[in-house]
C-alpha cells in the first residue's frame, strides 16, 4: 500500500515496437549495404522472401517499395527485383535507419562532414556579410547557453547551416539540405555530437570570431578541430 499523501506511480510509456514491414526493410537494406546482395543480383521472389522471413506478402511488398524509393532496388512488375549499385544510384538517406549509422559508412559520413564544414568556414571568412558574421557569433553563444542535448543539437545545426550559407556556395547548401532530411528526423541518435559541449563551446566561438575577422585559415582550423572531436565521439 502507498503511504498517505504519496503520489501514484506514473505510467511508463510503451516500449516502441518495430512493425513487420520495418523489420523486413531493415533486414534487406542491411544486406544490400553490407554487400550480401550484389548489384545486378536478383532478390528471391516475393513469395520466397515472405516464407524465409516468416511474414506475409503485404509486408514484403511494403519493404520493397521503401527500398525502391531509396534507389537500392529496382522493382519490375512481372520480373524479378534487382539490386542496384547503391553507391551510384543511392543518396544519403539510404545510410540511416532509425538513426543508426555504422561501420565504415559512419567513418565516411563524419569525414565528409569535417571536410565540407572546414572548407565552408574558409569560404565564409572571405564572403560573409556583416549580418552573417553577427549571426554566427549569436549562434555560437546559443550553443553555450543550450540547456540540454536536444537544444544543443538544434543550436549546432543552426550554426553549421549558417556557416554553409555564409560560404556562398550553392552546391554546399544543397548538400546541407539533403543532410537536414537525414539528420533532423533522427536527431536523438546524434546526441554524442554535443554530449561534452563544454569542450566544444570555445571552438564555436573561435570559428565565428575568425569568420568575422576574415581569417579563413583560423576559421577552417577551428571548425576542423570541432568536427574532428564530434566525429570521434560519434564513432567511439
Amino acid at each position: 500500500m502507498r503511504s498517505p499523501g504519496s503520489q501514484p506511480p506514473r505510467p511508463q510509456p510503451p516500449i516502441p515496437r518495430v512493425s513487420v514491414p520495418d523489420h523486413v526493410f531493415a533486414r534487406l537494406r542491411e544486406g544490400i549495404l553490407a554487400g550480401h546482395h550484389r548489384p545486378g543480383e536478383r532478390l528471391p521472389p516475393q513469395r520466397a522472401l515472405a516464407a524465409d522471413l516468416d511474414v506475409n506478402m503485404a509486408s514484403v511488398r511494403a519493404a520493397l517499395a521503401r527500398l525502391e524509393q531509396l534507389r537500392l532496388v529496382e522493382v519490375r512488375h512481372g520480373d524479378a527485383t534487382r539490386v542496384l549499385d547503391w553507391r551510384r544510384s543511392g543518396g544519403l538517406e539510404a545510410l540511416v535507419l532509425d538513426g543508426g549509422v555504422g561501420g565504415s559508412i559512419a567513418g565516411d559520413l563524419f569525414e565528409a562532414r569535417r571536410l565540407l564544414l572546414g572548407e565552408a568556414a574558409r569560404l565564409a571568412a572571405a564572403r560573409r556579410t556583416d549580418e552573417q558574421a553577427a549571426s554566427l557569433l549569436e549562434l555560437a553563444e546559443a550553443v553555450a547557453l543550450a540547456g540540454d542535448d536536444g537544444a544543443a543539437l538544434l543550436a549546432d545545426w543552426a550554426f553549421m547551416a549558417a556557416l554553409v550559407e555564409a560560404a556562398g556556395n550553392l552546391v554546399f547548401q544543397l548538400i546541407m539540405n539533403s543532410v537536414r532530411e537525414l539528420y533532423l528526423p533522427h536527431a536523438d541518435a546524434f546526441t554524442a555530437l554535443v554530449s561534452q559541449r563544454a569542450e566544444l563551446v570555445p571552438l564555436y566561438a573561435r570559428a565565428a570570431a575568425a569568420v568575422g575577422a576574415g581569417d579563413g585559415e583560423a576559421a577552417a582550423a577551428a571548425i576542423d578541430a570541432l568536427a574532428a572531436v564530434q566525429g570521434a565521439w560519434m564513432l567511439g
